[in-house]
């Protein structure tokens, strides 16, 4: 898939966000070995350590679907400029798609692209 048709994925996912705290919008779409694309957005919580961001919503919703084969993932926010995954999030998407690529807008319009390598060198995996 295009990087430009998966950041409008993510971009549509990021109308879902549930951000009342931070009014940090985020939406992610991941696209599968397979051509399926599942989405997702931040999900925050008034105990911030139960809050989700919207790459591992997106992961997880694949994963809970059967998916274990991933190519990349767009991440885009609310504030119109690129935006990269937590440390957190950059484990989940290194176990899950190590040879990855990861996409974002910048505020000029132009994609920015990174292996998941590059955003986590050295990343933990048994």
């Amino acid at each position: 898939m295009e990087d430009r048709k998966l950041i409008e994925k993510a971009k549509e996912a990021m109308n879902y966000s549930y951000s009342p705290y931070s009014k940090f919008r985020v939406g992610a779409a991941i696209f599968c070995e397979n051509g399926k694309v599942y989405t997702g957005c931040n999900i925050e919580n008034s105990s911030y350590g139960a809050t989700n961001c919207a790459e591992r919503t997106a992961i997880f919703k694949a994963i809970s679907e059967g998916e274990r084969s991933f190519r990349k993932i767009a991440v885009v926010s609310s504030a119109n400029e690129e935006v990269f995954p937590c440390g957190i999030c950059r484990q989940v998407l290194f176990e899950f798609m190590e040879e990855g690529i990861f996409v974002t807008e910048t505020s000029s319009g132009g994609i920015l692209r990174h292996s998941i390598k590059e955003l986590l060198p050295n990343g933990f995996k048994f």
